[in-house]
């Protein structure tokens, strides 16, 4: 008869820990305050997040060189994004309602762009950079999704993920977001900073998505951004090359505002050369936005704290 106490204890002890592992990792939607109101977006707003993040860099079939990227491009899916932790694929996002999000409301869209959980209450992977986007408005959030619904649409799918265990396990990933997912400013800025430098860590942090590319991967972490180094490089995601320091203490800190924004706009650095590697398309999609977009881009990240190239 002792031992029930015993065993009821026991059992309450797993009952905490089951409940709590359960809380870490179960998907997490938005609160319902802090989504749009359905029909508040508006398309010609929405444009203009769509190019300052690059979604068609992911989401399309990549341009041929020598060609310019659509206006209205077909978001179907684009091609293999290779990492160390397996293949993935940028599903479709068109307006088709079986194999795209066509179906989607609002609230299913800004929870699968910002909490990384799908309409079925899946965890998304961190290949789609909702711990960037995670910082957007709910308006330019509505005002994207208004924008995507007046692209074509598309019956294609894309080809499932090709990922190794226990990478293929989903449910891990809510320790991962635990973890990583945090919709906080990653720099602070100086006090006296200018409305166009505020104006670009919202741009660069936010829905452009800098740091995905340019900031170090912590491998032992599981692949969250080391943000003790943002924005100071490191090995490309897909293996191939190094992205390089964008910080002040870089390979570009010899460049001035007017040049980064001339590179923007034109794809030549100072001395001539030409944009190249993933690089063309992202400054095609930058190219797109208005000067004062990339003039707050350059202020920023004349403004963010310099680390040195051999600092890593």
């Amino acid at each position: 008869m002792r031992r029930r106490p015993v065993f009821a204890l026991l059992a309450g002890v797993v009952a905490v820990v089951v409940a709590g592992a359960y809380s870490l990792l179960r998907p997490v939607r938005l609160e319902p305050a802090a989504i749009a109101q359905e029909g508040s977006g508006d398309a010609g707003r929405g444009e203009r997040v769509f190019w300052a993040g690059g979604c068609v860099s992911c989401h399309a079939a990549s341009v041929a060189p020598g060609t310019e990227a659509t206006d209205r491009p077909i978001l179907a899916g684009g091609p293999p994004l290779v990492t160390p932790f397996g293949t993935f694929y940028g599903p479709n996002i068109s307006p088709d309602p079986e194999h795209g999000i066509g179906r989607w409301s609002l609230a299913d869209f800004a929870n699968a762009l910002q909490r990384g959980v799908d309409p079925a209450g899946r965890h998304l992977y961190p290949a789609f950079p909702y711990t960037s986007y995670s910082r957007m408005t709910p308006a330019d959030v509505a005002d994207l999704y208004a924008f995507l619904r007046t692209l074509p649409a598309s019956p294609a799918d894309a080809p499932p993920n090709d990922l190794p265990f226990p990478f293929n396990l989903r449910i891990s990933l809510g320790l991962w977001k635990a973890l990583f997912l945090n919709s906080e400013p990653v720099v602070t800025l100086a006090v006296d900073a200018s409305d166009a430098a505020r104006r670009g860590q919202y741009l660069v942090e936010g829905p452009g998505h800098c740091g995905e590319c340019h900031t170090p991967r912590r491998l032992s972490g599981a692949g969250g951004l080391d943000a003790s180094l943002w924005l100071a490089g490191g090995p490309a995601p897909e293996g191939d090359g190094r992205i390089p320091n964008i910080t002040p203490g870089g390979e570009l800190a010899d460049w001035s505002e007017d040049d980064l924004v001339n590179y923007f706009e034109t794809g030549f650095t100072p001395d001539f050369d030409s944009v190249g590697g993933s690089m063309v398309e992202v400054q095609h999609n930058l190219a797109r936005l208005p000067k004062e977009d990339l003039q707050a881009i350059a202020a920023y990240l004349k403004a963010v704290p310099a680390i040195e190239s051999d600092a890593q």
